[in-house]
This record gives structure tokens, C-alpha cells and sequence, in this order.
């Protein structure tokens, strides 16, 4: 601008020094004259140029106060006045009604592509319960939720000497429970911080004098990364601070100006809610600290069937009551309190077992009037009582597993023994995929012929296709499994691991 100005000046002089002869002046007289117009000229436009620099800084300072006030305002209506679906409507940018506001910005640009970047109003804890909605700065290219709050202008910490002797509340245009929620549903968050400092260390002889506080109030004192015990800044992650032997630039004691800044990566204790800093006593130290909005994007996908009242939520229950879910190998039944967010006591209670089996298997089967004695070979049946999901083959005997679970057999039956002094005996065996499970025995030793009964009962898993059937393993010469109705074999699936079934796991 001053450079245009001279430019102008240096033609008014050539164009009036040409026209000074004319008007009866010396040349000299004149050129004296145009001189001292010009150093008044000069001496006027660097006041106007000071004036306007001080403008400037005083627009700034007047956004800043608007965008606290709008704050301010916004906090007001939605505590005083509870804003009413219509006139949630007319200030919002689009027309959402509150029984079907988003919880998040991706959500709202989901249900309306047409939504551009800006301010809208969301619900995160969820519709029609918890907190009012909030209302949130929206980038729709990237699907980010930005909460804004009242210090992001640069501030000055001033001069004091103790550790965090200047502390500062950090007033978000959102309530913690409603920052908690949109974290939870967010698949990353953070919020940027830097502190320019001129010999304002946030650390000196392992004294902190600098800190913030976490969305629970806990003193943290890493300004970069994930949330750690350990002071450190991102020069101290990226091994390139000031001073090599320290993990922040500001901790350094050279007197230049210098600055540390990093991003906190840890959704879990965001949102900052406070700033402190403290050993700026001297004259020459100077510390600013600018913060951020907390930015959340992205949204924790559910895949599958839901495992947990949080994952209900997730995709979107709002209405507390008994749910099911699957669990490891069952359906479980449990109580969400959608009233609470999945971090409070209380939000999920555990009930029991959902007895669901996808495939009903149960079969009785009997011997007819077919007398059997053979051994080493399943034994097979050809009277079907029952024999629900086709699972047993009446004429090889065996039964195969159509799920993978629990289930239950029982074979009873009848021995004919004939007259022997001897002991005669029978034994009968349960087989799992041809290896022996469970066993039964029947015998007599009498001068008459005799019959025994035998039983016997097992609760087994199996896998899908494996097998169940039963043989007589050794038999004494005359004896015999009698039929006529009197050998009866039944099983049933009791349960089943139904994530197996489902491949859901």
C-alpha cells in the first residue's frame, strides 16, 4: 500500500514540477514545496496504516466475543427456553425433527446428501432421551463433528510464578454427557494444542508448572499423542526438540522464542476442559496457548449381529428394555438402560440363555419283533416313534449331528439269556465316530432261560457331521437283543452353540 502510494506521489511531483514555470515559480521553490506536501502525506498515512493494524486486531477481538456470545446464547436457549422441535427446525441450517435428529454429523449428511458444511444441531446420547441436543460445526466432505468452545482465540497466560498459578475453563457449546457420547459412537477423536512460550517452561527441574485437565477432571501432562503418565510433547515423540536431553521445546532455557504443539489422540479423556501453566514471573517470559475444537469422525461399525447392549446402541436403540444378543456360543438375553451411556454403571445387565436352536433335532426309535445278535456292528432300528430334522438313520443305526452343541442319548433294552449254569453276559456300547463313549452290561447265570435289562445315558458335544450309534461289543453264545418294542434308543440336540451354527464368530 505505501510503495502504490509513493508511486503517486513521484508522478504528481514530475507532473507539477512541469507546470511550476508556468505559475511564476522557481523550480526549486516549487520542488521544496511538493517535499514538504509529501513528508506530510507520509507522516498521515503512517497513522492511517497504525490506525488500521489496531482495527484489525479489533475486528478479531470483536469475532471472538461474538462467537463466545453465540455460545453463550445457544447454551441459554437450550437451558431456558428447552427448544421446542420447531424451533430447533428454524435454527438449524436444515429442518430435522427432533425425534429424528442425527447423533452425528456422517449421520446427518447420510440421511441428507444435500447438507453442506456449518453449523447443525445433533443428539448423541441418543433420541429423546439424556441430554439436549447440540449444536456443532459439520464437515461434510469428511464427515467430522467439531465442538466449538469459548477460548479458541490465542490467549495470554500473563506472569506468575506458581505451578498453574493461570488457569483457564474450557466452556464447550455441549454438555459432557452429550461430548462423552459422540466419542463412544466416533471412531477417532482429538483436539490440537500448542503453547508458544519465551522462557515458560511447562516442565523445570522436574517440577510441572503446566497441565490440562481431562473431560473427568484428572491432571494430564502430555501435549501430544495417546493418553499417557508421562510428560512428554510431540518434539519428545519425534526425538527433535530444542534441547535433546529434554521431551518438550519449551523446557529448554535458550532465550528464543519457542513452541510446542501436538495433537491428543486419546478419545477416552478428551474433551480438554481445562488449561494451566504457571512460571512466566520474569519480565521477558511470555506464554499463548490456543486450543482447538474437540473433532471427532468416523463411526463404530456394528458387523454382525449385535454381542451387547453397546452395540445396540450403536446402531441405533434408544428405548430401554430386554434385548437378545449373541453371545460366544448361546443367544443371551440382557436389560440395556439406554437411559445411561455404555461407560456408566448399570447401562447393561446380564439375564440368561436365549434356549434357541436353529435346527430342531430330538428322535425316538424302537426294535420291532426282530431278535439281534450280531456284533461289532451298529445296531439298527425299524420302528420311528419320532425322528424330528432327519438326523438318524434308522437302517445303519447312526445318528449324525446337523448343528454343533450338546446333546443327549439314551438306549435301554432287553437281553435273553438262555438256561446256563455259567454266567452269560451281553455288552452294549455307545460309539462316537467309532470310538467307544459309554457303556451297559446285562447277564444271568439261572437254570431257566432268563431275560435282563440294561440301560444307559450320556450327554455328549459334537460337532457338525460327527456321528452317534450303538453295538453289541461281546455277546455270550444263545443271548440275544430281544425286540418286540422292548429296545428303545432316543437323543436330542439340548443345546446348541448357535454362533457356530450362524458363522457369526
Amino acid at each position: 500500500m505505501m510503495t502504490r502510494y509513493f508511486n503517486v506521489v513521484f508522478c504528481a511531483v514530475i507532473f507539477l514540477a512541469a507546470g511550476s514555470v508556468a505559475n511564476g515559480l522557481s523550480l526549486e521553490d516549487r520542488f521544496e514545496q511538493l517535499t514538504n506536501n509529501f513528508n506530510e502525506m507520509k507522516q498521515m498515512l503512517t497513522i492511517k496504516d497504525s490506525r488500521l493494524e489496531a482495527l484489525e486486531l479489533k475486528v478479531q477481538q470483536h469475532e471472538g466475543k461474538v462467537t463466545r456470545l453465540e455460545i453463550a446464547l445457544l447454551n441459554e436457549q437450550r437451558i431456558n427456553s428447552k427448544l421446542s422441535s420447531t424451533e430447533l427446525n428454524e435454527i438449524s441450517s436444515k429442518s430435522i425433527a427432533r425425534s429424528a435428529m442425527p447423533r452425528t454429523c456422517r449421520e446427518a449428511h447420510l440421511a441428507d446428501p444435500s447438507l453442506t458444511s456449518g453449523m447443525h444441531w445433533i443428539d448423541p446420547d441418543g433420541q429423546a432421551v439424556g441430554d439436549d441436543p447440540i449444536y456443532v460445526y459439520c464437515d461434510m466432505d469428511s464427515g467430522s463433528t467439531s465442538v466449538v468452545h469459548d477460548t479458541q482465540m490465542s490467549l495470554d497466560v500473563g506472569h506468575c510464578a506458581e505451578p498453574g498459578c493461570y488457569s483457564k475453563v474450557i466452556n464447550y457449546n455441549a454438555t459432557s454427557r452429550q461430548m462423552a457420547a459422540l466419542a463412544q459412537l466416533s471412531n477417532e477423536c482429538h483436539q490440537s494444542i500448542k503453547y508458544d512460550c519465551y522462557y515458560a517452561p511447562l516442565e523445570f527441574d522436574n517440577i510441572a508448572y503446566a497441565w490440562w485437565n481431562d473431560r473427568n477432571g484428572n491432571a494430564k501432562y502430555f501435549w501430544s499423542g495417546g493418553n499417557t503418565d508421562v510428560h512428554t510433547c510431540q518434539c519428545g515423540i519425534d526425538n527433535n526438540c530444542a534441547d535433546a536431553t529434554l521431551e518438550c521445546n519449551c523446557d529448554a532455557t535458550a532465550p528464543v522464542q519457542l513452541a510446542d504443539s501436538g495433537v491428543i489422540t486419546d478419545k477416552n479423556v478428551l474433551p480438554i476442559t481445562r488449561l494451566n501453566f504457571g512460571r512466566t514471573q520474569l519480565a521477558s517470559s511470555t506464554g499463548v496457548h490456543t486450543l482447538g475444537r474437540f473433532e471427532c469422525s468416523g463411526q463404530v461399525a456394528v458387523t454382525g449381529m449385535p454381542k451387547s447392549c453397546e452395540d445396540l446402541w450403536r446402531i441405533g436403540h434408544s428405548l430401554s428394555g430386554l434385548y437378545s444378543v449373541m453371545g460366544s456360543k448361546m443367544v443371551e438375553s440382557i436389560y440395556c438402560d439406554f437411559t445411561k451411556l455404555p461407560s456408566d454403571a448399570g447401562f447393561q445387565q446380564w439375564i440368561g440363555f436365549d434356549d434357541i436352536i436353529s435346527s430342531p433335532t430330538y428322535f425316538y426309535v424302537q426294535r420291532g419283533s426282530q431278535v439281534f445278535n450280531e456284533t461289532n456292528t451298529p445296531i439298527p432300528f425299524d420302528v420311528e416313534i419320532l425322528n424330528i430334522g432327519g438326523a438318524m438313520d434308522l437302517q445303519s443305526g447312526k445318528f449324525t449331528a446337523p448343528r454343533t452343541g450338546k446333546y443327549f442319548f439314551s438306549l435301554s433294552g432287553l437281553g435273553y439269556f438262555p438256561a446256563s449254569s455259567l454266567n452269560l453276559r451281553m455288552y452294549v456300547r455307545l460309539f462316537k465316530n467309532g470310538s467307544i463313549f459309554a457303556n451297559a452290561y446285562c447277564g444271568s447265570t439261572s437254570p431257566g432261560n432268563m431275560f435282563e435289562t440294561f440301560s444307559l445315558q450320556s450327554t455328549v458335544q459334537l460337532q457338525v457331521g460327527e456321528q452317534i450309534w450303538v453295538e453289541i461289543t461281546s455277546i455270550s453264545a444263545g443271548a440275544y437283543l430281544d425286540g418286540f418294542g422292548y429296545t428303545h434308543f432316543t437323543g436330542w440336540l439340548l443345546q446348541e452353540d448357535i454362533s457356530l451354527s450362524l458363522n457369526v464368530i
